[in-house]
């Protein structure tokens, strides 16, 4: 697939990879190994992983929009024991990097699970999904806080030398306020970002289409404003950016890379087409080959404005 004069690998905050595509959290699991080499992966992000088990919101958990979908999973989890003893080993044979995805009720409970995952070489960076609910505050998620948002990485970062990917929620006034504070307690790499809270209901039962009411919308109808946080962000701090919402081409990806993003992560597309982030990467090329681009980090943040 990739050609020996073009150069894909990309630095995520001191992880390097050898090319910028890999699977968003929650959307990606063994049973893909049927359909893809994982080792063509820039990375390997697992879906979050919490404390202690939990069974996740009740059904129906996911339904389809106009250019997109609603899911409302609630995080379902065997635990860190079992993600530790049984999960993180079944990929330490693959090349690829693998990052694991963290979500906790608490700050203390995000340092604690950060630093028991910490132990495990085979985990390569950590990314925190504060875009859950904080149930020991107000309810609302960590990430729409930039105080609260601070106080987690600096207290994630005192226990835990591997990479940090802070997972940045959309659902926010100033995305570039918490972006900041991320940065300055320690991340070293921001994910813009989590999925939008939406609704749909069906209009024939008046009913909710999702069981937990509301969920979160992903898919290519977010991509445009996913291209505009990554750009607001990209101007504002100096660690590297993973653009996440609604890539389902490589000029997706492209076109997020051109905004400021250094990497990209795949989910939606995922589950309409499971080897979707294979054919991402030869699109990359093929555009990489078009131009004349020899590296690939030419592109990150070469949007043209007013010229």
């Amino acid at each position: 697939m990739k050609n020996a004069a073009v150069n894909m690998s990309v630095d995520i905050g001191g992880l390097v990879l050898k090319n910028p595509v890999m699977p968003a959290s929650g959307t990606f699991g063994p049973e893909m190994e049927k359909v893809i080499d994982f080792n063509r992966l820039g990375a390997i992000v697992l879906k979050s992983i919490t404390m202690f088990p939990r069974a996740g919101n009740s059904a129906p958990r996911v339904c389809e929009t106009p250019a997109g979908m609603i899911n409302s999973i609630g995080i379902p989890s065997k635990g860190i024991e079992y993600y530790l003893e049984n999960s993180v080993p079944s990929y330490s044979k693959y090349d690829s990097p693998l990052i694991s995805s963290l979500s906790a009720d608490s700050i203390d409970e995000f340092a604690k699970l950060a630093e028991i995952v910490t132990k495990s070489n085979d985990v390569d960076a950590i990314e925190l999904n504060i875009s859950c609910p904080n149930l020991k505050g107000n309810g609302l998620a960590f990430g729409m806080d930039a105080d609260i948002t601070f106080n987690l990485v600096k207290k994630v970062r005192a226990v835990t030398d591997k990479p940090i990917i802070t997972k940045l929620t959309p659902n926010v006034t100033n995305i570039q306020e918490i972006a900041v504070a991320a940065e300055e307690a320690g991340s070293d790499c921001l994910n813009v970002a989590n999925t939008f809270l939406a609704m749909s209901i069906d209009v024939h039962t008046r009913k909710p289409k999702i069981g937990n009411i509301m969920g979160g919308l992903s898919g290519p109808a977010t991509k445009p404003i996913i291209v505009r946080l990554i750009y607001q962000v990209s101007q504002v701090v100096h660690i590297p950016i993973i653009g996440c919402g609604g890539v389902m081409s490589g000029e997706d990806a492209i076109e997020m890379m051109l905004a400021g993003a250094t990497a990209v992560q795949v989910g939606t597309a995922n589950f309409i087409q499971p080897d979707a982030m294979i054919r991402i990467l030869k699109e990359i090329e093929s555009y990489m080959e078009q131009y004349q681009i020899k590296d690939i980090r030419e592109i990150i943040g070469q949007v043209v404005i007013n010229q």
